[in-house]
């Protein structure tokens, strides 16, 4: 049979993309492979979100191009979704967008019989993608299950309107019915993804929420399973949400809330409406209510309107907001995006030389909250997910409920027999730099 290999670049919808095109292509006749030398296509599914992210992209399109001159090589995804009109690059065997993944398999079958290259970006419906995914390319226990498609924030530095499109909310059933799936698959870690959770249903009808409806009926269904939420907008954040987390054990009482910035001379050019301030009680709210929260965000540096005031302030929601995890990066001025336009590119250039002075003294400042938030698990008792045993040593590498997957920090535990995927019970004992140390308590 033809044999197929996918690199899937970028964000968590992203790797969901990438999994409905293995399953697609399965049953197009292709078997899914993990190594490319082996493969008659290689899919390489961009991200073209911001400037590091194209590069990424080419430079990994490239590697496969040049090491493997004789094979097929798809150029597919956000890139491939935004320039798809400019873009020539006559390396590539096929062009595909992503706003109709149902195409894949007419894309492959024209790729077959084709001499010159293939190029398709069908603009029908966003909701087609939809489909029982049967190759997961996480690890073992854990999915991402992707609820909406696009966005209609609109922040100006954001160029996901213009690759993913408006808003577009799957069906509820579709969702449930891919949760019991998961979970009948095993999957005991669902991590729910979107532009916006708390965007869900907004683009229907009467434009509400029905996020917390949603996620309320998920943790209904029956089986060992737990709920992660990834990426709630702060500006929008549906606080009813808490109380449905606080009577559902099965939903984590874990938020990603990107708040980016804190001060009011960045986040209005940014299209944003908060502040230091309304930002902090809604940390403090959320903790209040569940007293175990884990609080994950981005911040955005060198942004135009951020000087040392705006910054001084960012500070300071750091100190204030005392969040458990902080990630933070650049501004990368996008073309076509509303914000393109506020300086020039020399400009640019150099309040991003001083931003990333900032921050490393950003990053270090929360790194020591950081340690110090992890502090209140020693001495406590929790569910871990193995992610890998350490061969030849009797310790594994694991996530407990306030380690999200690739973005925060590990527990290391002590013990024996342990295989990926595995649910165990841990003593936490120690903090280790960002991570846990912890031993086993049962298998």
């Amino acid at each position: 049979m033809k044999k197929i290999y996918i690199e899937s670049l970028g964000c968590a919808k992203n790797q969901v993309d990438s999994e409905v095109l293995a399953t697609l292509a399965e049953d197009a006749g292709y078997t899914l492979t993990s190594r490319p030398d082996e493969a008659d296509v290689i899919t390489v599914n961009t991200c073209g979100f911001i400037e590091d992210a194209k590069k990424e992209a080419l430079d990994t399109f490239f590697s496969f191009r040049n090491g493997y001159p004789d094979k097929k090589i798809i150029l597919a995804g956000c890139l491939a979704q935004r320039y798809f009109d400019e873009i020539e690059l006559p390396e590539a065997d096929a062009i595909f967008g992503n706003h109709d993944l149902s195409f894949f398999p007419q894309l492959l079958d024209s790729l077959e019989r084709a001499e010159g290259q293939v190029r398709l970006c069908p603009e029908t419906d966003r909701t087609k993608h939809d489909c029982m995914r049967r190759h997961l390319m996480s690890r073992k226990g854990s999915a991402y299950l992707k609820i909406s498609e696009g966005c209609n924030h609109r922040c100006a530095y954001c160029a996901i309107p213009l690759i993913r499109g408006p808003l577009v909310s799957r069906p509820e059933e579709d969702i449930i019915a891919e949760a019991r799936g998961l979970i009948a698959d095993g999957v005991y870690e669902i991590n729910l993804v979107a532009q916006d959770l708390g965007a869900y249903g907004t683009d229907w009808e009467d434009g509400k929420s029905r996020f917390s409806e949603l996620v309320d009926r998920i943790a209904g269904l029956e089986g060992n399973f737990v709920i992660r939420m990834l990426y709630i907008h702060p500006d929008t954040f549906p606080m009813d949400l808490l109380e449905v987390v606080s009577r559902n054990r099965k939903i984590l009482p874990y938020f990603d809330i990107p708040f980016q910035h804190s001060h009011p001379s960045v986040l209005r050019p940014m299209r944003r409406t908060g502040d230091r301030k309304t930002y902090v009680s809604l940390v403090r709210r959320i903790r209040e209510a569940l007293p175990d929260a884990v609080i994950r965000s981005t911040l955005m540096l060198g942004f135009p309107g951020e000087d040392e005031e705006a910054f001084n302030d960012l500070l300071r929601f750091v100190d204030e907001a005392e969040l458990d995890w902080m990630g933070s990066f650049l501004y990368s001025r996008e073309e076509d995006t509303p914000a393109w336009s506020m300086r020039s590119q020399k400009e640019h250039d150099r309040a991003h030389r001083k931003a990333a002075r900032w921050q490393k003294e950003l990053e270090a400042r929360q790194e020591a909250i950081t340690c110090s938030r992890l502090e209140r698990f020693v001495g406590r008792t929790f569910t871990a997910l193995v992610e890998e045993p350490v061969k030849g040593e009797d310790l594994a590498i694991a996530r407990i409920y306030s380690q999200a997957p690739d973005v925060d920090g590990l527990t290391v535990i002590m013990g024996e027999g342990m295989r990926e995927g595995d649910i165990v019970n841990v003593g936490i004992r120690a903090v280790r730099g960002l991570d846990l140390e912890a031993v086993l308590i049962n298998g």
